[in-house]
């Protein structure tokens, strides 16, 4: 086999890139990443340099890496600004590192491509993202939130392990949204009819749009929410119009736009991608606050899509204890991490162990807020 390094994502053959993605995930899929170089979401600007590894047994594709070079850490939802500042204190760069995610996207899925079984091109992977790392001088290399068993592979030779909580919803074979509610205690499934009642009593309109059914005009109006987000919280609003539909086009059947709109006016919205068994919330906006809307749009308008169409569980994105009673579980996330410093390496080491310690203790309240009936948790 031979590996390459790829500074654009097409020079990657899209359809065998593809056909190692697994569960049709679309947030790995060549179409999205592709789409964020084609619309300047990565790149210079952003620090987030294309470093794709792909490894060849004559001309076909036989694993991949989706990989980046950085020089920040903005957008990774796994920080690392302690170790940033014990490299920078002790006269040594941070910066480059490579960084093996999906950007801006806390999200669980394959990091490293192949099918299934394929020891040799997985091992093929980490040498090459580690060789290039010497080679540029980086600090280390980071992937992360890797599936279950690509982290447990990547612990299996050597590679530093940090954990971390989200919060996800399950989809326990409901027949409708009565059923996941009448799962709760009597307390949170009031709560949350009550929310949504609260919504429809403001006269919001839903509409739930896919990449078919959602215009140019629906596009510009969530951009426009998207965008007045980031500035109001003072971050940086990498997503653009031309990437939203661009990736709408290109795979209409794993959008889930949910607009809300109020006296002929769109005034809010919500963007989800889905799998084959997996919804994943990532983007919400709005230009006029409506009470309890946030919750319709981002989670109970995604745990209804869920239920009908037999998805088995709902990610919606980093941090969140608010979650909880609304039906989501405090759920595990791993990052796994290769040192490019024989000193820091074992510092390093002793961190994550500490790490995982203090989150493991946290997991394990969350869990003790469970909504759920007890013959349910």
């Amino acid at each position: 086999m031979k590996a390459e390094i790829h500074t654009s994502i097409d020079e990657i053959e899209p359809q065998q890139w593809n056909r190692l993605v697994d569960d049709n995930n679309p947030l790995i899929r060549h179409e999205f990443l592709a789409a964020m170089e084609h619309h300047s979401c990565v790149g210079e600007r952003f620090g987030w340099l294309p470093r794709h590894i792909a490894l060849y047994d004559a001309d076909e594709l036989v694993a991949a890496m989706p990989l980046y070079e950085k020089h920040n850490s903005y957008g990774e939802f796994v920080f690392d600004h302690q170790w940033e500042s014990a490299w920078e204190s002790s006269g040594r760069n941070y910066f480059p590192k490579l960084v093996s995610a999906v950007p801006y996207t806390p999200a669980t899925g394959q990091r490293m491509l192949f099918h299934s079984g394929d020891q040799e091109s997985q091992r093929m992977l980490t040498d090459t993202a580690v060789a290039l790392a010497v080679s540029i001088n980086a600090s280390g290399v980071h992937i992360l939130f890797p599936t279950e068993n690509q982290q447990q592979q990547l612990d299996s030779i050597g590679w530093l392990s940090r954990h971390d909580v989200q919060f996800h919803w399950h989809n326990h074979a409901y027949a409708d949204f009565d059923d996941f509610l009448s799962r709760l205690t009597a307390r949170k499934r009031k709560m949350i009819r009550k929310e949504r009642e609260t919504v429809v009593k403001s006269g919001v309109n839903l509409r739930q749009l896919d990449g078919h059914s959602a215009s140019h005009a629906d596009w510009q109006a969530f951009t426009r929410f998207y965008e007045k987000t980031f500035d109001e919280k003072w971050g940086l609003a990498t997503f653009n119009l031309g990437f939203f539909e661009e990736v709408a086009q290109k795979m209409p059947d794993n959008i889930i736009l949910v607009l809300a709109d109020l006296d002929g006016e769109c005034i809010a919205g919500s963007l989800m991608y889905c799998s084959n068994t997996t919804l994943y919330g990532r983007h919400w906006g709005c230009s006029q606050q409506v009470d309890m809307l946030h919750f319709e749009a981002c989670y109970y308008q995604g745990i209804e899509f869920c239920i009908r169409r037999g998805l088995t569980s709902f990610e919606p994105g980093a941090q969140g204890e608010h979650k909880i009673p609304r039906g989501f579980l405090p759920v595990a996330t791993t990052s796994a991490h290769w040192i490019n410093d024989d000193e820091f390496r074992e510092p390093v080491r002793q961190w994550t162990l500490h790490e995982q310690a203090a989150v493991a203790a946290y997991h394990d309240e969350l869990r003790l807020r469970s909504p759920y009936r007890e013959e349910n948790s």
